[in-house]
């Protein structure tokens, strides 16, 4: 029987408590001052935030764990600065680690680095490691612009960025490439922001020979890919037009895109124009889109039901739900099979 596993989860519904440290820590920077303690949040405080849910939406529709990550709006890299960054993602990190142990055979997780705009990536691939070797996680979550929306960064292929990917080939675990919020009044942080750094994100790498370098790196592309499905044929051509291989060479041997689309129009093109094996089954439920789409009056971000009604072989239903999922992240796999699942 395949699982389904939801690629795309995060903790927009952690404890208030944990919520009202970061606004302490950050009026405490602001002023010069040290953040104050972090405060003692109970199992059952997280399992109220989790159950009522997360937990919930899963069970309800159908699925059975999801790959899950600090709120990816709340990383807010460009907040403070690297000292900052690095104690909110540890907290953030361990209340995850909290969630996998009271809850191991629903949820895996993911870490959030501590980039801030201008630092290196040393306190990255610590925390990264950290995460990975003592919580268990499985993959993180790379900012191509931890600047909030203004893309001063370099680009995924410059080598500023090799130390990480060095790091993250050595763990084998692969990272999907996320942004935060957005710090920029012309971009929308969910509706604009988010679209057009996942469409940049693949621009970039289309443009550079990263994967020469590092064959087994691994990026999921978040919200079905952004813009890029919709005009492959514009990525294909440029593709072409700088000599670079065809894309399924150049990319998608090491690029893979979730199906956190909202409507079933825009997964069937997905579907249709991205080979299935590179596509991972996510919803990112109780996150960016949570209302009931009145024309349905089913939730928006219930991407089961978009999937279920596609007329899916079992060897790509089964591969989608679940292969690509333990394939692109190799230690759930290596969880799941001591599960013996």
């Amino acid at each position: 029987m395949t699982l389904v596993i939801d690629c795309h989860g995060h903790y927009t519904t952690a404890p208030a408590p944990h919520n009202a440290w970061r606004e302490a820590q950050v009026a405490a920077f602001e002023v010069g001052m040290p953040p104050p303690l972090y405060p003692d949040i109970s199992d059952d405080l997280i399992g109220e935030t989790i159950e009522a849910n997360q937990l919930k939406q899963l069970r309800d529709r159908g699925a059975d764990m999801t790959i899950f990550s600090p709120r990816a709006s709340a990383m807010a890299h460009y907040v403070g600065d690297a000292v900052v960054s690095l104690a909110w993602a540890q907290a953030c990190n361990n209340l995850i680690a909290r969630v996998v142990g009271l809850y191991p055979e629903v949820f895996i997780g993911v870490c959030q680095l501590p980039q801030s705009p201008g630092a290196d990536l040393a306190a990255s691939i610590a925390e990264l490691e950290r995460c990975v070797v003592e919580h268990g996680f499985v993959g993180c979550n790379l900012n191509p612009d931890p600047g909030g929306g203004h893309f001063q960064s370099p680009p995924l292929t410059d080598r500023f960025w090799y130390p990480l990917y060095d790091a993250m080939v050595a763990l084998d675990v692969p990272a999907m490439v996320h942004v935060s919020g957005s710090c920029n009044p012309g971009l929308h942080a969910t509706g604009a922001y988010y679209i057009a750094a996942d469409t940049i994100a693949f621009m970039q790498l289309l443009e550079g020979d990263l994967f020469r370098d590092f064959p087994t790196l691994r990026f999921i592309i978040p919200h079905g890919g952004g813009g890029v499905p919709y005009h492959w044929g514009r990525y294909r051509g440029l593709a072409d037009m700088l000599n670079k291989p065809p894309l399924r060479d150049h990319l998608m041997r090491n690029v893979f895109f979730d199906t956190c689309v909202y409507h079933q129009p825009g997964i069937d093109l997905l579907f249709k124009v991205i080979d299935p094996q590179n596509i991972l089954f996510g919803s990112e439920m109780v996150g960016a889109v949570r209302g009931r789409d009145p024309e349905t009056g089913e939730f928006f971000d219930d991407t089961k039901r978009y999937l279920d009604a596609l007329d899916l072989s079992p060897e790509v239903r089964h591969a989608v739900f679940e292969g690509n999922a333990r394939r692109v992240y190799p230690r759930l796999d290596a969880q799941l099979k001591a599960r013996g699942k």
